[in-house]
Parts: structure tokens; sequence; C-alpha cells
């Protein structure tokens, strides 16, 4: 039997993990964590085998809590699942200590590959996972995301200080709209606040 505890902060999808690994004849969850912090905690008491951790959550994210379970409990197996796949992402959770990275919108059957592959000790890697570590590898990364004009307007006016009301006055645009346009922003660069995002920009060199 393949103990695992999931780690999402998003109540239905992990409502969903569950139930799937729960169909499983060789699988038991046997905790649920809604936070980074909470995931270690819970990880550290019941040592399961696996577990599928998210990346983006609140207190301590996916790849700080992988690298503290991994200090503590290197017997313990960690595979990434997540919405998100951009190289830096990816390598900063394999860095971390994970041993797979899928992501949740893969088949079932390989979510649940994925979990016995890494009982296993075997990698599990989505194809841009893979992908990306091969990029390592032979030292090449791909192209920075692109932003829209208006998107780098907006980003340029975060970097300045401004508030989304105060970007929506200047630009004549709705805060709705602005709100949307961070949004994109945060995707493609994959970062979740208005700090990170005109950092990441910076290192890319989107932004002077």
């Amino acid at each position: 039997m393949i103990r695992v505890v999931v780690a999402d902060d998003h109540p239905i999808v992990s409502s969903g993990i569950v139930a799937l690994l729960q169909a499983a004849d060789d699988i038991q969850v046997v905790g649920q964590a809604a936070d980074g912090a909470a995931a270690v905690s819970i990880v550290l008491a019941e040592r399961p085998d696996v577990v599928l951790m998210d990346l983006r959550m609140p207190v301590l994210d996916g790849d700080a809590a992988t690298a503290e379970i991994l200090a503590t409990a290197p017997e313990v197996r960690v595979l990434i699942l997540t919405t998100y796949e951009s190289d830096d992402q990816i390598l900063a959770a394999i860095e971390a200590g994970a041993t797979g990275y899928l992501l949740k919108a893969a088949p079932e059957s390989e979510i649940l590959a994925g979990v016995r592959a890494t009982a296993r000790g075997e990698t599990a890697l989505a194809p841009s996972a893979a992908a990306a570590l091969v990029r390592r590898a032979v030292g090449t990364t791909p192209a920075g995301p692109s932003l829209t004009p208006r998107e780098l307007e907006v980003l340029r006016l975060v970097a300045q200080g401004n508030s989304n009301p105060g970007i929506g006055r200047v630009l004549f645009l709705s805060e709705t709209t602005v709100k949307t346009h961070l949004g994109h922003v945060f995707e493609k660069l994959g970062v979740n606040d208005r700090t990170r995002a005109v950092t990441r920009a910076m290192e890319l060199g989107l932004l002077a």
C-alpha cells in the first residue's frame, strides 16, 4: 500500500485528487494539507511514501515545503502536481529535491502512474518538465515570455509604484481591466505578486 499526503490549497481540486487516489486499490491517503507549512507538519508526523505537492500555496510554497521535508525526512518522495510549467518553476522544484513533476491537466491514469513510479523511486516528468531539464543540461534557455504592449505599460506603472486605480486613471482603463492585465502578466512570468512580477521582468530584460 502506497501511503500518500496531498498538499493543495484549493479544496475542490484537493478533494478530486484524494477521490482519484482513494479509488485505487494500492494507494491510501493518510493526510491533506492546505498550505506548505501544514504539509511539512503532516508529512513529518505521518512519514508517507509520497507527497503530492502543489507549488503555489499560502504560508510556505511547494518548493520551500519540499526542501524542508527532505531535509528532515529524505526517505519521503515528493511529486509536484501543479498547473504551472515555466522552466524556472520546474527547475526550482527539481532542485528542491522533488522526484517528479506532473501537471493537473494530465490524464488520471498518468497521475496514478506517476504516484506509483515515485513510490518506486523512479522519476515521473511531464513532457514540459523533461524538456526543461534537457535545456538545462545542454545549456540553452527558451525565449522569455512575451508581454503585450498594454501588459508592459501596466507593469511599468506598477514598477513606478502606482496602484491599480492609479494605473487605470493613467491608461483610461477600469480597475477590473487593470487587474485582468496584471493577472495575465503574473501567469506569463510565473509569479503571484506585483513585486516579484517587476523583479522577474527586470531579470528577463522586459523592463529597463
